[in-house]
């Protein structure tokens, strides 16, 4: 197990950038058990290492990931059935639900690369980052109803607040595939670019953020989160809570004096 852990996932960290990269690509990135104890383990990594100042996640081949490893699953529906007791859905509340918390509530901006297709739980890896560079051959699919199962990965809290209810129940209840440009002009994805320009361009995207100014890029996540299920009032309140804690940050200062200086600032990430 401790092999396909290892490959099944790769983690690098350079300069501040740690880029973990999906690498199941015979299989479509299908997540078994070992892929997402893996990205799991790989993201809460990332999110623990003070060096680590933004994450790149991306994948290999050509696709970006289909979601669960269905071979697996229907295994593990079997060996259930037969032992007539265990969950062979654990693998939500065990890997899915924490691999969603560790990309959405880490201290700093996760940027996906989507390189192919994103369904299912790929999808919802994909929209639990902070910024999502997508190849234009990309494409996205919910997939859920289509094996008659609910959403999972955090696509029914995502979704819905990205391109609203009524679409968002469109692509669940008719599973569909949709291109990257759909997904672009849905408000899906911040850029689609071409394939064979994603690695430069998603990187260049992780790149400026692992250099910007860290705790401010951890107040704005944490602010529009809280956003999300507060009140105005309640959100002016975190506003100002969190712009004190930005404000007293050393890259405040460094920005404040380069831009007085009329130079460009050289952030510390704290």
């Amino acid at each position: 197990m401790a092999d396909e852990l290892a490959n099944t996932v790769l983690y690098d960290v350079s300069d501040g950038l740690a880029t973990i990269t999906i690498n199941r690509p015979d299989a479509m990135n299908a997540m078994n058990t070992a892929a997402k104890v893996a990205l799991r383990d790989a993201l809460l990594a990332a999110s623990a290492d003070a060096d680590v100042r933004a994450v790149l996640l991306t994948a290999a081949g050509r696709a970006f990931c289909v979601g669960q490893d269905l071979k697996e699953h229907v295994a593990s529906l079997t060996a259930t059935r037969e032992a007539g007791s265990g969950n062979a859905l654990s693998t939500v509340r065990e890997h899915y639900n924490p691999i969603v918390r560790a990309i959405t509530e880490m201290a700093k901006p996760v940027v996906a690369g989507v390189n192919g297709v994103a369904a299912g739980a790929g999808f919802g890896f994909a929209l639990a980052a902070d910024y999502r560079v997508v190849a234009d051959t990309a494409s996205f699919n919910t997939s859920f109803a289509g094996v008659a199962l609910s959403a999972d990965s955090g696509v029914s809290w995502t979704l819905p607040r990205l391109i609203g209810q009524s679409r968002a129940a469109d692509l669940l209840f008719f599973p569909r595939s949709i291109s990257a440009q759909d997904a672009y002009e849905l408000g899906i994805v911040n850029r689609v670019v071409p394939a064979a320009e994603l690695a430069e361009q998603a990187g260049a995207v992780a790149r400026a953020l692992a250099d910007g100014p860290t705790v401010a890029y951890a107040a704005l996540k944490e602010s529009m989160a809280y956003g999300a299920g507060h009140t105005l009032a309640e959100s002016l309140e975190k506003e100002d809570e969190l712009q004190t804690r930005a404000g007293r940050s050393k890259d405040h200062t460094i920005a404040v004096e380069a831009f007085l200086a009329k130079e460009k600032p050289v952030y510390l990430g704290k």
